[in-house]
């Protein structure tokens, strides 16, 4: 495989049921290691994602690689055919342990591959999550440089020793935010000049960038995050050109259409959809909750179509026009979901974990949140509306397309988000329309989302819900879950019938 990687495993949590080579849904720590190995060794998977911000590690990943599979990775060097990137904390001044111990197994990994025998350092990237200025990744290059000077200090002799590393070594901007992302040239076109100009060998090769689309659509909802997405991808490809090399986004998707409609099943449309991405992220859902056959065909098939697939260019002024077409949409998101969070929280908590991810709150916990409200991480949040039978697809599209008919801006929509109503018909199959009746005699907040579905149903022409048994099936149970919610039923069948939901729609959240 050479670089770019196209297919990326990632750690998400999403998945509904047990991973084929496993027992139980849940992957503990000491599991990755195998699921690194089978991935890479036995599926068209190219490079696997360690997330250092998010959950627990397991630090020894690079002697137990080795041990455990020494010839598949002589034969699939680390850093050369396959690639294992590093997720690392958000550089924000304060709690930094946890980023500390990724720079030097980083190194240490490198020292590791040297002893062994291997060509290359193993480990020549990092993804900087929550960037939103160039100062973020060059502070982060700019530690890790000293960093790498200490340890060369200490432990080589050899003036040269980690210069193989460092002259390949980068730190990919993560954004995610929809804000950020409209506005990425701020943050790419200084960060990659200064970079040109310092390191120009890590450089020659093209630069990636990462593009999130869970956390946007969270934060500001489905229509703001795709937009968002669409003009971002437009200009990087634009910003590459302009300093002289070539650019190489990675979306980071989930399966269900708020989390980016990433699944075996919807190739063409998100290959559209996102046109110009060469990496996409394979999540837990993606490989454990569809055969494994068509798994297989549906990675080979993205390897070959994402580097083919011509990217959409956004113009400036459809740039700007694209800007406030996401904020009609926004308007109505931000009130909907802060009155929504208590339900939202409640669901939640019945979410079943499948990794060992760190906590919300405590000593090393973190949060997401819109406005004045905290929420799940875009899994469990997703998860909880599905559960409910109100997919967060839904919430403030209607009333969106309404401001959007009424401005003059579907035609603008539709060009750029040409998967919208697919997306929708989709998501809407698992809307519980007797569920939103109900919570909507109760408050306000469910009227709003009454209105997005008339919305939807009336601009677009679809009419929303079940289609085939298994989507009855899927609304039953989510009456029977918002039932046990209101009652306070026991959390074990709460917990069950939320697994029985996501199993049939193929995704936890």
């Amino acid at each position: 495989m050479s670089w770019p990687p196209i297919t990326m495993a990632t750690q998400h949590p999403d998945n509904a049921g047990a991973p084929w080579w496993g027992g139980s849904p849940f992957i503990s720590t000491q599991e990755e290691i195998q699921e690194l190995i089978t991935l890479l060794q036995d599926f068209p998977i190219d490079e696997y994602m360690w997330d250092w911000e998010g959950k627990y590690v397991d630090e020894s990943v690079g002697e137990k690689l080795f041990s455990r599979a020494p010839a598949f990775f002589r034969r699939h060097p680390l850093g050369k055919d396959k690639f294992l990137t590093y997720r690392i904390p958000a550089f924000d001044g304060g709690k930094m342990h946890r980023m500390a111990r990724a720079f030097m197994n980083v190194l240490s990994l490198s020292d590791l591959a040297r002893d062994v025998g291997m060509p290359g350092p193993p480990v020549t990237e990092m993804f900087l999550p929550l960037t939103t200025s160039a100062r973020q990744p060059l502070k982060v290059r700019d530690a890790f440089e000293e960093i790498a000077g200490y340890h060369r200090s200490v432990f080589h002799r050899k003036k040269r020793a980690d210069r193989d590393l460092m002259d390949r070594f980068t730190v990919t901007p993560l954004v995610e935010d929809v804000s950020s992302l409209f506005g990425i040239e701020k943050i790419v076109r200084p960060y990659w000049g200064a970079m040109w100009k310092k390191h120009r060998k890590p450089m020659a090769r093209g630069q990636r960038v990462f593009l999130a689309r869970s956390d946007p659509a969270l934060n500001s909802g489905l229509v703001p995050a795709v937009l968002a997405v669409k003009s971002a991808l437009s200009t990087v490809h634009r910003v590459g050109e302009d300093l002289g090399f070539r650019v190489y986004p990675i979306l980071g998707t989930g399966s269900l259409p708020f989390r980016g409609s990433v699944n075996p099943t919807y190739l063409d449309t998100f290959l559209t959809q996102y046109a110009g991405t060469r990496t996409y992220s394979i999540q837990s859902a993606f490989r454990y909750d569809y055969p494994q056959a068509q798994v297989r065909s549906a990675l080979e098939r993205i390897r070959t179509e994402a580097p083919r697939r011509k990217l959409q260019l956004v113009s400036q002024p459809d740039d700007r026009r694209l800007r406030a077409l996401a904020g009609l949409f926004f308007h109505f998101w931000k009130p909907t979901v802060e009155a929504l969070a208590p339900l939202i929280n409640r669901v939640a908590s019945g979410v079943p974990p499948r990794r060992e991810r760190l906590q919300h709150i405590g000593l090393f916990g973190y949060s997401r949140g819109v406005g004045r409200v905290k929420l799940p991480r875009a899994i469990g949040f997703t998860a909880a509306l599905y559960s409910i039978g109100i997919p967060p697809e839904l919430i403030a599209t209607g009333r969106g397309l309404r401001s959007a008919r009424e401005r003059g801006m579907m035609d603008l929509l539709r060009q750029y988000y040409p998967a919208l109503e697919a997306d929708l018909t989709h998501a809407g199959k698992f809307f519980n329309r007797e569920n939103l009746r109900m919570l909507a005699k109760e408050k306000r907040v469910f009227r709003d989302i009454e209105n997005d579905v008339r919305g939807i149903e009336e601009v677009l022409g679809i009419t929303l819900g079940p289609a085939k048994s298994h989507h009855l099936i899927h609304r039953n149970i989510t009456s029977t879950i918002l039932q046990r919610i209101r009652s306070g039923m026991g959390e074990e069948m709460l917990q069950r019938d939320i697994v029985e939901a996501a199993v049939i729609r193929k995704s936890l959240g």
